[in-house]
């Protein structure tokens, strides 16, 4: 029978205890945790470098999407089927072009959810390769889409230590139409790149007609709050196609 000093929660291991681990006072703790869990995870699978897919959790595969849209008064946009598709193409061309060796290059990243992010790790599953998923826990709970390589799908509670291990690693950036989050990852890798915080990287616009309509780069460059030489910081792209030609020739006039 447990006496009372070896059953009381106090006498519990310091790593065993989850009570003790949730303290505030042990933030910077669970911090360095969550960046040395992933960073780990990913050595260990010799992911030596990524490109990270961004985009809207709200657009479907084309055929749920017109499955949903039957069941509703709003119709869906066929260019977020598009976006899909795009996505997952994209993510095929670079899953084939990066992993043909043990040192793994250019492997799909993306958040880990639905939409857009699950068209990228569905087009590397597509080729067999592997892909990650960062997963960030939400009131709503994110459920990992099915394509994410389960050795490599992590969860997140901090978005600044998610935030951080997409660029770790990261190639470039291929962002699709999205909302606040997509915005937010955006206005993030603009601002490291413009105070030199990290190298550039080729940081791709999917579909130009749409950033356009939301944000007035120009205008900005008008009223003086970036520099003209900001707008250089991305390329808007059309196509996958393109989208990889880009990133490919970058690296070819660095010697890469």
């Amino acid at each position: 029978m447990a006496n009372d000093q070896t059953s009381h929660p106090c006498y519990r291991l310091a790593y065993e205890d989850t009570d003790f681990l949730n303290r505030d006072e042990l933030r910077a703790v669970r911090l360095e945790l969550e960046l040395m869990k992933p960073e780990l995870g990913l050595q260990e699978h010799n992911v030596h470098s990524t490109i990270v897919v961004f985009g809207s959790s709200r657009t479907g595969a084309p055929d749920e999407a017109r499955s949903a849209s039957a069941r509703s008064d709003k119709p869906t946009s066929p260019r977020h089927e598009l976006y899909y598709e795009q996505a997952r193409r994209f993510a095929q061309i670079v899953s084939e072009a990066g992993q043909k060796e043990s040192a793994r290059h250019y492997v799909v990243m993306t958040g880990g959810g639905p939409g857009i992010m699950e068209a990228a790790n569905r087009g590397a599953f597509d080729t067999g390769a592997v892909s990650v998923g960062l997963n960030i826990s939400l009131p709503h709970e994110q459920t990992p889409n099915p394509y994410i390589s389960p050795e490599l799908c992590f969860q997140f509670h901090y978005f600044a230590l998610r935030k951080m291990h997409f660029l770790l690693r990261a190639r470039a950036l291929v962002i699709f139409p999205g909302g606040f989050g997509t915005l937010d990852e955006l206005f993030e890798t603009l601002t490291l790149i413009q105070t030199k915080k990290i190298e550039p990287i080729p940081v791709l616009l999917f579909g130009e007609s749409y950033w356009k309509s939301i944000i007035n780069f120009e205008r900005m460059v008008e009223e003086g709050v970036i520099s003209p030489e900001d707008l250089d910081i991305f390329t808007y792209v059309q196509t996958p196609e393109e989208a990889w030609r880009v990133i490919s020739e970058f690296y070819a006039a660095k010697g890469v």
